[in-house]
């Protein structure tokens, strides 16, 4: 596929910058999902609330440092998961990396309306396939619209709302049931690697998050970098999302003595506050699942047009991906989707550490201009897949529970020892600008 040309970059950029407020409305609605109460109950069930808070501080400091990093280079560049990719891997890892966050951002829209939907039956009745045609429904003209046009003001309007529901939620357990001593003291049966390393890699297995940056914070203004680095993508927004919900999540589910498991916040939040638990579901579930679209519709669209030159509105694509959903939750996804998110998951972090080392090392001159011209490299393509199918390797052998629990941390080790290599030795291109301070 040949490089990107830079008039179409421009003019692109021009045409999808959004203001500060817009951006950070927008991609607040990845704060309110119960998906992050979820992965703190689901922690403090392996490992222990201690290991937990622990694993819960390593990952809020990790994901803030590099989305400030990823976020800067996305606002300075254009660059979103695809564009960076075609730079970097060539035409098959552009549309790999954009299938990826396309099918993962899809997944998660399966995931939450789901929850959405069981909420709903468990209160109302009736047959949960209607109840799945009416979550995707509903959903799907809130993604129409884009950044500019809607998702930063619907989201805008619904965060004040989730953050009193988390209030209400923490006092109204506490009346119902009493303070429950002993929740950040928790303990879990012995693991084969020290709990708040289990934790901490329970984190890791999320690094989506680095590639859903990239593709909002291309959005956004060079000018508004700073701004962006400490409200919007920084490790205020992890404080909030990973230390707040988790906190809440682990204080009500030990209140309420329910498993970690998402199914166990549900309860534990529809049986604290009711009807407004319901309202509280449907909220947290409604803001982030139109992040979920966008992000799913915007990257298929780029994928089959590459593939089968396909091109289709917007809302056509949206409509697909509505679709898609559906049928996934005709099946018994949740049996299989965990497993898959874990082989993207490993794909998703290989890429990462790859794209990181290259925005540190070599990335400080880039712009629109000098990406668009930059010759692709087969040895970091190598690198990436390379170290994402030794982590899948080590979560397919069964000899060795230590291997396939540290399977994430070896696949990112790889990626950046081997893009280190790679960069270290590959001449700098004519079109490549040279790295300046940081």
């Amino acid at each position: 596929m040949p490089p990107l040309d830079i008039h179409d970059i421009e003019k692109s950029a021009h045409e999808t910058q959004v203001g500060r407020w817009s951006l950070t409305m927008a991609w607040w609605a990845l704060f309110s999902a119960m998906f992050w109460l979820y992965v703190a109950t689901a922690s403090t069930a392996a490992y222990g609330a201690r290991s937990t808070l622990v694993g819960m501080v390593l990952a809020i400091v990790t994901f803030g440092l590099i989305n400030r990093v990823l976020a800067a280079y996305a606002l300075r560049t254009r660059s979103t998961v695809e564009r960076i990719s075609q730079a970097l891997f060539g035409g098959v890892g552009s549309t790999l990396a954009a299938l990826l966050i396309g099918i993962t951002a899809l997944y998660y829209g399966v995931f939450e309306g789901s929850v959405i939907a069981a909420t709903l039956q468990t209160w109302f009745g009736g047959d949960i396939k209607l109840w799945y045609f009416v979550c995707v429904a509903y959903a799907l003209p809130l993604a129409f619209g884009g950044v500019r046009n809607w998702l930063d003001r619907l989201n805008g309007f619904l965060l004040p709302f989730y953050c009193i529901g988390l209030v209400a939620l923490v006092v109204a357990s506490s009346i119902d049931r009493g303070y429950p001593s002993g929740w950040l003291s928790v303990t879990a049966p012995d693991s084969v690697v020290p709990g708040w390393v289990g934790s901490y890699l329970i984190y890791m297995g999320i690094w989506v998050m680095m590639l859903f940056t990239m593709d909002f914070a291309a959005l956004g203004k060079a000018e508004d970098t700073r701004f962006h680095q400490r409200v919007t993508f920084g490790p205020f927004f992890y404080l909030c999302t990973f230390g707040i919900n988790g906190l809440v999540g682990m204080y009500v589910v030990h209140a309420y003595g329910v498993e970690g498991t998402e199914t166990g916040v549900v309860q534990g939040v529809t049986g604290s506050l009711g009807l407004a638990g319901v309202l509280l579901i449907v909220i947290s579930q409604t803001r982030i699942n139109t992040a979920n679209y966008f992000l799913a519709s915007n990257n298929l669209e780029v994928v089959l047009e590459k593939v089968a030159g396909i091109r289709l509105p917007h809302i056509a694509w949206v409509l697909i991906c509505g679709a898609l959903a559906y049928l996934f939750m005709l099946t018994d996804v949740l049996s299989y989707l965990l497993e898959a998110l874990a082989y993207q998951g490993v794909l998703i972090m290989a890429w990462t550490g790859v794209v990181l080392v290259h925005v540190l090392l070599r990335g400080a001159g880039d712009d629109a201009a000098s990406l668009a011209r930059r010759q692709p490299s087969a040895g970091l393509f190598v690198i990436w897949v390379g170290s994402a199918a030794v982590g899948i390797a080590l979560l397919e052998q069964g000899s060795s529970a230590l291997l396939a629990t540290l399977s994430p941390a070896v696949t990112v080790a790889l990626a950046v020892l081997g893009a280190v290599l790679v960069s270290q030795r590959s001449p700098r291109s004519a079109a490549e600008p040279a790295a300046v301070g940081s």
